[in-house]
């Protein structure tokens, strides 16, 4: 297994696959060789198919889960191992779509007043401010910062692209404070070994534990304040277009979807109902209801009576 593993590593470092795609992929392997305790090269075309049908029948993956899956089992048989014939797939799904979590401007400021290690303040006061993936804001150099044109530069974000952002002046105050403190060298947030960056996993519990604190309940985690800082500018009036290319997506459709979620577009929008010239209900009575009998004395409402509220 562990040459097998070496050969899909090599793969995929020479596809320049992302560090997190190969670590789902060699997952996806692992837990097949697992299931079956053999090594993935030795087993049928049948049984890994069985093992696809055994992670949505038995283990009940989510959907978006078992298709990452099966895409690093079909990367290992078709191209690690060369085996065309062998086809994994499973059906299409529509999956639920939901709105993200939006922090007010409120849960902001107890959220980052809660925050009093200066390290973690910056990180996530950075993270806000510029509209960052979690994966972004970790891989941050000090050489990254451009203060003469108040611009952040965001190098190798998702799809492997370089771009830049804005930089917070009140950010770039609190940075200057954390680099006198702390001196960071090559990264900005630095890890425990001065030569590598934190990890994403602490990112995201440096996020958590600072919502508990502020009291925050709304479910998420630390992408929220990328959620936040798209929908704010919404907010604010700025165009979709800039919105996208700070955020970096690929697509304006995917920075479209913040429209849904801005308070400030679907509050003040009237309901058609408003612009109506009707009477107002509150003009009438309530309705008395009346109740007819039966030859057998029995009392009904008929079907046409309203009861009042």
């Amino acid at each position: 297994m562990s040459q097998l593993r070496d050969r899909m590593i090599r793969d995929m470092e020479l596809r320049r696959l992302a560090p997190g795609t190969q670590k789902v992929y060699l997952r996806a392997v692992t837990g097949l060789a697992r299931y079956y305790n053999q090594s993935p090269d030795t087993l049928e075309d049948a049984k890994v198919q069985d093992y696809v049908l055994d992670m949505i029948k038995n283990q009940k993956l989510a959907w978006s889960t078992c298709d990452t899956r099966v895409a690093g089992l079909s990367f290992l048989y078709t191209v690690t191992l060369n085996r065309k014939s062998t086809r994994l797939s499973i059906p299409p799904r529509k999956t639920a779509k939901r709105l993200p979590e939006i922090l007010s401007a409120e849960e902001l400021k107890r959220l980052f007043d809660g925050t009093v290690n200066l390290k973690h303040h910056a990180l996530l006061g950075l993270t806000y401010s510029a509209g960052l993936r979690v994966s972004e804001v970790v891989c941050l150099k000090s050489g990254d910062i451009d203060s003469n044109r108040m611009m952040l530069r965001v190098e190798q974000g998702k799809g492997n692209k370089d771009r830049y952002t804005i930089l917070s002046r009140r950010v770039l105050n609190e940075l200057r404070a954390y680099w006198k403190k702390y001196r960071p060298q090559l990264w900005l947030f630095p890890g425990p070994d001065p030569s590598r960056h934190i990890d994403r996993n602490t990112a995201y519990r440096v996020f958590v534990h600072a919502k508990a604190r502020a009291g925050i309940k709304k479910s998420g985690g630390i992408h929220m304040l990328r959620h936040s800082f798209a929908t704010h500018l919404l907010e604010a009036g700025v165009d979709v277009r800039t919105i996208q290319l700070l955020m970096g997506h690929k697509s304006i459709l995917m920075t479209m979807r913040y429209l849904q979620v801005t308070y400030k577009k679907l509050g003040s929008t009237q309901s058609p109902l408003d612009l109506l010239d009707i009477p107002d209900s509150r003009r009438f009575q309530p309705l008395q209801a009346t109740v007819e009998y039966n030859v057998t004395g029995a009392g009904r409402e008929p079907d046409h009576v309203l009861r009042p509220c």
